[in-house]
C-alpha cells in the first residue's frame, strides 16, 4: 500500500466519502510532516518517516489516548530524538493521551510528563521526572532514572 492507502485503511469501514477521507489523509499526512508522499510505498522511505505513517495511521481515528510502544527501539539516536521531539509537540496540540513505553530512562525523562516506573509487572512509583529523578521512593527508581548515590548503612541513633 501506499502512504495514502496506509493512513486511510482504518476509514476504509467508516461511512465517509473519497473527498472526506482525502481530506483527512491530507491533514494528518500534514500534521506529521509526511505532505508529498503520498503515492510512496513505506520501503521507499527512511526510518523515521515510517514511523510517522504509524503515527498518521493512528492519528487517523482522532483517539483520546495513544500507546507508543518503543517508539525509537529501530531509529539512529538523532532520528529518533528529532521523531521524540515532533511527537511530544503533536500529542500537546492535539490533547491527547499518550502511554508511552520504553525501557530508556534518558526517552522516558525527556519524553514523559508523568511516569509509572514498573517492575516485575507492578507500579512501584508515579511521578514527574523531576520528582522520580530528585526524590525517588524506591532504589529501584533511584537506579533507574540515573546514577544514585547510595550508601549502605544502619542507623544507630536518631539525633533529632
Amino acid at each position: 500500500m501506499t502512504v495514502f492507502e496506509n493512513v486511510a485503511y482504518p476509514l476504509k469501514h467508516k461511512k465517509l466519502s473519497s473527498d472526506e477521507i482525502k481530506k483527512r489523509v491530507s491533514e494528518v499526512l500534514e500534521l506529521v510532516g509526511l505532505s508529498g508522499f503520498e503515492s510512496r510505498y513505506p520501503h521507499q522511505l527512511g526510518g523515521g518517516q515510517q514511523q510517522r505513517i504509524s503515527l498518521a495511521r493512528a492519528l487517523i481515528m482522532q483517539p483520546k489516548v495513544i500507546l507508543f510502544d518503543e517508539p525509537m527501539s529501530n531509529l539512529d539516536a538523532k532520528l529518533a530524538e528529532k521523531l521524540k521531539i515532533d511527537i511530544k509537540s503533536l500529542i500537546k496540540q492535539l490533547k491527547i493521551t499518550a502511554i508511552y513505553v520504553t525501557h530508556d530512562q534518558l526517552e522516558a525523562l525527556t519524553a514523559a510528563d508523568r511516569i509509572a516506573v514498573m517492575k516485575e509487572g507492578k507500579i512501584l512509583e508515579i511521578g514527574t521526572p523531576q520528582e522520580l529523578y530528585n526524590n525517588p521512593k524506591h532504589v529501584f527508581t533511584a537506579e533507574f532514572v540515573g546514577v544514585s548515590n547510595k550508601i549502605k548503612g544502619k542507623i544507630i541513633e536518631k539525633l533529632w
